[in-house]
């Protein structure tokens, strides 16, 4: 314990001195968050593999490394020309940046968003908006018994707001960029929070990265409110350093009738863990989370996904998919809650992992609380590798084993990838697939 609490201080105490630099510059509302948040820090523990949700994952690595936490922007020779890799065609004009967790105002161009709809830096929120964050913001992200949650909440400053107003359909995609760069180990805090209005619709693309092979640490959290019949499609992409530690949180909350569907890609870190939590509040809402995972060398992902039916009339649609190679590791846990009085519900969750080594190990672990009558439930998961009789089919059409292999595979991803509806995406997926897996679909 006592060495536990020396890293937590030698390490992650930085917020004390964040706090002391945006106090005069923040609203009172922000400060009495970050102070709460704090100190509800500093009161707990990290967990260890005796915490159940944690059996698999060690932490230990990241507590064992001197983070540095940068308070000042320091761009480190990025330009417009250096992120275009990380960007997208369809929103070049609609893309918000931060760089170690720190907002980039010359990266960042919003200028091909309509009017009335509001995508900014938090801690520069227009004036008739700041009820709306206040009454969000730390709302669904419980930084109370979560201590990844607590800390990030103890550095809110900079961060991302998306608020589309009451029925604004919005074309464009909306583009989060958070980048790490850094010549040594640095810390960062991303904050999301996404308010869909009544009947709004919109897309939000949420992505990490990183432009080297960097050691360091992203402790995010993303919270989203759909309000009825609001329709959100949401793509979180996670392809950071493989050196390095990524830990974030998303907190979804729907309300009646709305729709929200997620697709959560990881390829990066050395450790990456992204825990999803659904409120299902109330009736008639269609849910959707897919996710892909692709793990090869030493490298550790977990998933950790709940969706919580607490009204009747409501769906909701899960699947994940692991391709592991190496000595890769991946852990899923997906729970399903159907509360009493939610009938009708029909709830679906499957996880299908591809292992293409047989050092590769994965941990799945699908569940159901139900305690409602009259409701449509069904879970299940899949571990195996590639099925000879397919590569013995495209063998005997002339496919080398090599390419036949690369073919199966990336069928296999394209169950979750090939739903995503911004193009320039769904190629840029694509192919980061096929080269971490040094595939390629090309005829030599």
């Amino acid at each position: 314990m006592a060495q536990a609490a020396k890293e937590k201080e030698n390490h992650f105490s930085a917020y004390k001195l964040f706090a002391q630099t945006r106090e005069t510059k923040d609203p009172a509302w922000l400060v009495n968050l970050r102070e709460r948040a704090g100190e509800h820090f500093e009161a707990l523990d990290f967990p260890t593999a005796r915490v159940e949700a944690w059996k698999y994952t060690n932490v230990a690595p990241i507590l064992k490394t001197a983070f540095r936490q940068l308070l000042d922007l320091e761009l480190g020779g990025l330009t417009a020309e250096t992120i275009a890799p990380f960007t997208f065609a369809e929103s070049r004009r609609s893309q918000l940046v931060f760089v170690n967790g720190l907002f980039a105002r010359e990266l960042s161009d919003v200028t091909a968003l309509p009017g009335g709809v509001t995508v900014c830096n938090l801690a520069e929120v227009p004036a008739e908006l700041g009820k709306t964050v206040g009454n969000h913001l730390g709302v669904y992200a419980d930084y109370r018994d979560q201590i990844f949650t607590a800390l990030n909440t103890a550095n809110v400053g900079d961060g991302a707001f998306v608020h589309i107003p009451k029925g604004k359909a919005i074309a464009t995609p909306i583009h989060l960029l958070f980048i790490s760069t850094s010549t040594e180990a640095t810390v960062s805090h991303p904050r999301s929070l996404i308010v869909a209005e009544e009947a709004a619709i919109a897309t939000v693309i949420e992505s990490y990265v990183s432009p080297d092979e960097g050691v360091y640490f992203t402790n995010a959290i993303t919270e989203v409110f759909a309000a009825e019949a609001a329709v959100l499609n949401h793509y979180r992409l996670q392809e950071e350093s493989e050196r390095a530690f990524h830990v974030a949180t998303t907190e979804i909350h729907q309300q009646r009738k709305s729709n929200y569907t997620s697709y959560s890609v990881s390829l990066g870190g050395r450790l990456a863990r992204h825990n999803l939590n659904v409120a299902v509040s109330d009736e008639n809402i269609e849910t959707t989370i897919d996710g892909l995972y692709v793990v090869t060398g030493n490298q550790h992902t977990d998933n950790h996904t709940v969706i919580d039916h607490q009204k009747p009339h409501c769906n909701s649609h899960q699947l994940y998919k692991g391709i592991l190679d190496g000595s890769g590791r991946a852990v899923f846990n997906g729970k399903v809650f159907v509360r009493e009085g939610a009938l009708l519900t029909d709830a679906k969750q499957l996880n299908k992992n591809l292992l293409l080594s047989p050092e590769a190990h994965v941990d799945t672990k699908p569940e159901l609380e139900i305690f409602a009558d009259d409701v449509k439930c069904s879970h299940g998961a899949t571990v195996g590798q590639l099925e000879g009789d397919e590569l013995f089919y495209l063998a005997s059409r002339g496919i080398p084993q090599e390419r036949a292999q690369a073919l199966l595979t990336f069928g296999f991803a394209e169950d979750v990838i090939s739903k995503i509806k911004v193009e320039s995406v769904r190629k840029h997926l694509d192919k980061l697939v096929l080269d971490k897996l040094h595939q390629s679909l090309e005829v030599n």
